[in-house]
């Protein structure tokens, strides 16, 4: 690779891949709707909101080896509407593919998300690349990212030409990361649904940059799930925080997130039960085996990292 542009880089994940590609002496565009905090020395910055014809111009203006895409809504403020997240994750994604076909992209890396398995009972445990990728239309996170990765299947049947390596990533926690999921952890005591183990898997923001260096460079196309080795349960989560958990039957969560959202009192409705009853384990053996990189935290070692970071 000789000439990267980063969509999302102003994002966590963003301003560790700016440090590597940086580091690894790469031409690199870092692209967002504002400029990251901090830019490495020799990395160049535009302005690009990928919902608008912007992606046209910067790409066609740069002319990019390989994108690394990781513009996304993973935390939506509280006022952003449905129409907003869409626009962004999806349409903005169609943009962005558009403007690399057009311009002659080599690669395109993607982060998409566990999430795109979707949260059910019948989910396999772990999951494994094969799988089938079933957002659940009631997650917007989790619909907008299956609909991206169908989008991108279609795309290498129509372009073949165009490499991908899709990235199906874990909870993302680093030194400093706050995002939906460590809102969970900061509270009294840690929500579980009873009879479910609610498995959480996780990868430093330092091993996903690496890897989606790699992606940008040697590494292999192809699918592939991100995380550390292992899951922690709510039970082993809540040991390490020092707090209780409070499991409750699934039908009182729902009777309760029913009533409080409509009072202002949750933005969280009965539908979120599922995000904890079905949380997709990933496996990562594709990622070690055949994509080549081992991570060098586990999803216990991120998580305390993350624990010590926070003050918990």
């Amino acid at each position: 690779m000789s000439r990267v542009l980063v969509t999302g880089a102003a994002g966590a994940v963003g301003q560790v891949l700016l440090e590597e590609l940086a580091a690894a002496g790469i031409e690199t565009l870092a692209t967002d709707v504002r400029k990251p905090g901090k830019l490495p020395e020799g990395v160049g910055f535009e302005a690009l909101d990928v919902r608008s014809g912007d992606g046209e111009r910067v790409i066609g203006g740069f002319r990019p080896e390989v994108i690394v895409h990781l513009a996304s809504i993973v935390s939506p403020s509280r006022g952003m509407t449905r129409d907003f997240a869409h626009d962004v994750d999806v349409k903005g994604t169609r943009n962005v593919l558009d403007a690399a076909i057009r311009h002659g992209v080599r690669r395109l890396v993607v982060t998409s998300s566990g999430a795109a398995y979707g949260y059910h009972a019948d989910n396999p445990v772990p999951l494994s690349e094969t799988d089938p990728v079933r957002g659940n239309r009631e997650f917007a996170y989790s619909d907008h990212k299956r609909q991206v990765e169908e989008m991108l299947a279609e795309l290498r049947a129509s372009h073949p030409g165009l490499e991908q390596v899709v990235l199906r990533v874990g909870t993302v926690l680093g030194a400093g990361l706050e995002n939906q999921i460590t809102e969970l952890f900061h509270r009294p005591k840690l929500i579980a649904v009873r009879g479910s183990d609610s498995p959480f898997v996780f990868i430093w923001t330092v091993d996903l940059a690496r890897i989606l260096l790699r992606a940008a460079g040697e590494g292999p196309a192809g699918i592939y799930n991100v995380c550390g080795d292992g899951a922690m349960s709510v039970d082993e989560l809540a040991k390490a925080l020092g707090k209780p958990v409070m499991a409750l039957p699934a039908w009182v969560l729902k009777t309760a997130l029913g009533i409080a959202r409509p009072l202002g009192l949750s933005r969280y409705g009965p539908e979120q039960v599922r995000f904890l009853q079905y949380r997709p384990v990933l496996d990562n053996t594709a990622l070690k085996n055949e994509f080549g990189y081992r991570p060098e935290l586990t999803s216990a070692q991120t998580f305390e990292l993350w624990r010590k970071a926070a003050g918990l």
